[in-house]
C-alpha cells in the first residue's frame, strides 16, 4: 500500500494506492497473494516534521498474523522524523484473516 506522507490537514493522508503482500517465510513456498486492510487509523503529522516543511515516504514491512492484527512493524527506509509517525499510524491497523502469518510492505 503506497501512500505520501505530507502535511494535509494536520493528519497523514489516508489514500492507499496499492497493497503487497509477502508471506512469511516458514520452509513453504513464497507466494504473493493480497490481503484486504479491514481497518486503518489516523496518525496525526508530526510536529517537528511540520515545522520543517517536511514530506516524504518512509516504508516499513508489517508482520502480520493469521487473524489480521499487526504483530510487529520494522522501518526499512525513509525520514527519521516521519519513520516513526509511519509506524504508529500502522501498528492498529487490521487486515482480513489468512491461515498463517504473513509480511505487509507499506509506503507511507
Amino acid at each position: 500500500m503506497i501512500a505520501r506522507l505530507i502535511a494535509a490537514g494536520g493528519c497523514i493522508p489516508h489514500t492507499l494506492l496499492a497493497l503487497i503482500l509477502l508471506l512469511s517465510s516458514t520452509g513453504a513456498q513464497q507466494t504473493t497473494l493480497s490481503r484486504k486492510l479491514m481497518e486503518r487509523t489516523a496518525a496525526p503529522y508530526p510536529a517537528l516534521a511540520r515545522s520543517m516543511a517536511l514530506q516524504g515516504t518512509v516504508r516499513v514491512e508489517a508482520l502480520l498474523s493469521p487473524d489480521g492484527s499487526v504483530k510487529n512493524v520494522e522501518i526499512k527506509g525513509g525520514h527519521p522524523v516521519l519513520a516513526q509517525a509511519a509506524v504508529n499510524a500502522v501498528r492498529p491497523w487490521k487486515w482480513e484473516a489468512a491461515p498463517h502469518d504473513s509480511r505487509e510492505t507499506v509506503e507511507e
